[in-house]
């Protein structure tokens, strides 16, 4: 029995010492698309790279004899969440969705709420600020087209040349952050406004307490659609799912 996680998200990481733990007769692989160089260690076998689509994804679940899939993709995946949608109910496999809950706005928070990456980079306005850019080093072309902020980005792996403006600089650091520290370098940096997915999640929300408290304005990109499948807010609620499947037994037969 065979069950493939599709991963991308610290809920994966978490659900992999998770499974390891409690349930180390379920054999689960983690697929990673890639994107991340230096992914962090995992205890199950990790498969990394693209499936080849809907039919090579479907090939994947017969010849492995996968069971059940766990779609923990990142929040911001936009097809691998559809392409397993499709697969699965193609090959008649069990689907479950990990989806973290979105960061909603509170009192004293100045969002603006935008569709995507380029309506992001349109809502900075034309008046030179100092922009800090938080939504990983794939979405950093974009803000060539606004070349007269001053940006500070800050990404788990290094940039390279994927922002080709006159003022910008790198900071290489993974979370979590804490909202002191995170405060302390939006002060130092003179910061005046913040970009941000909305990731969801405690390890990166530190940035937007810290914001809410310098009363500074955040550009929020809102999620992707996602397809309509069977969804959990949290890894505690997969064993008992897979139970439910009766693909997994405790120890009670609960």
């Amino acid at each position: 029995m065979t069950v493939l996680i599709l991963g991308g998200t610290s809920e994966a990481a978490a659900l992999d010492r998770l499974l390891a733990e409690q349930a180390p007769d379920i054999r689960a692989i983690i697929s990673l698309a890639g994107r991340t160089v230096d992914p962090r260690p995992m205890n199950l076998p990790v498969r990394i790279g693209g499936f080849g689509g809907i039919e090579g994804l479907r090939r994947y679940l017969v010849e492995e004899g996968i069971v059940a899939v766990i779609d923990a993709t990142h929040p911001f995946a936009a097809v691998m969440p559809f392409n397993a949608e499709h697969a699965c109910k193609a090959e008649g496999v069990p689907l479950l969705a990990i989806r973290r809950e979105p960061w909603k706005p509170r009192d004293g928070d100045r969002w603006t709420c935008v569709p995507d990456i380029e309506a992001a980079v349109r809502a900075l306005g034309e008046t030179p600020r100092r922009v800090f850019l938080t939504v990983g080093r794939l979405e950093l072309p974009a803000f060539a087209d606004a070349p007269q902020h001053r940006y500070l980005v800050r990404a788990v792996e290094p940039i390279g040349d994927r922002l080709p403006v006159p003022h910008v600089a790198f900071i290489q650091q993974r979370g979590p952050f804490d909202a002191d520290d995170e405060e302390d370098l939006m002060r130092r940096e003179g910061v005046e406004v913040l970009v941000s997915k909305n990731s969801g999640g405690p390890a990166t929300v530190g940035k937007l307490v810290a914001a809410r408290r310098l009363s500074l304005p955040v550009v929020m990109v809102e999620r992707p659609p996602k397809p309509a499948v069977e969804t959990v807010d949290h890894i505690d609620q997969v064993l008992p799912w897979l139970v439910a499947q009766g693909l997994f037994a405790t120890e009670r037969g609960v």
